[in-house]
């Protein structure tokens, strides 16, 4: 089984922010955790959500500003492995901000696909805020 979840979000922020938001280490800290990235084909993405969950993948595409996707997958988690899966995001100009169009694919089955789409909304809402210069606060995702 392959699922796949698509999720939009606006941000009251130019594209070359909210692109700065997702490949930016420094940046990324502020509303996912801590991260290393080689925003380019190839290189690393790994990211420890909540400082909690580590995930890793490798970006396939970047097009700056405008697109990014990378594998991704969780450390010890084998429902999805690091690289199992696909991230894409595209960055669209609307009005003084930004659309952004999510789409996560190659997840095995309904249950993640409905846990991803849970963690991912709440974290895209997190960077709506972080990126149009507001605190997110602290992540209280994974307290539950």
């Amino acid at each position: 089984m392959n699922e796949t979840l698509r999720t939009e979000i606006e941000i009251a922020a130019p594209q070359a922010t909210v692109f700065a938001f997702l490949t930016d280490p420094d940046k990324i800290l502020r509303w996912l955790g801590t991260a290393t990235t080689d925003a380019r084909p190839g290189g690393i993405y790994l990211v420890s959500v909540g400082d909690r969950h580590p995930a890793r993948g490798e970006f396939t595409e970047v097009i700056p500003v405008h697109r990014l996707a990378y594998s991704f997958g969780w450390e010890g988690r084998e429902a999805v492995p690091p690289g199992s899966s696909l991230v894409e995001i595209d960055l669209v100009e609307k009005g003084s901000g930004t659309l952004v169009r999510f789409t996560h694919s190659g997840l095995p089955n309904e249950q993640e696909r409905a846990d991803h789409e849970k963690g991912w909304k709440h974290y895209l809402r997190r960077l709506a805020t972080a990126a149009a210069g507001g605190d997110p606060g602290p992540d209280t995702q994974l307290e539950a």
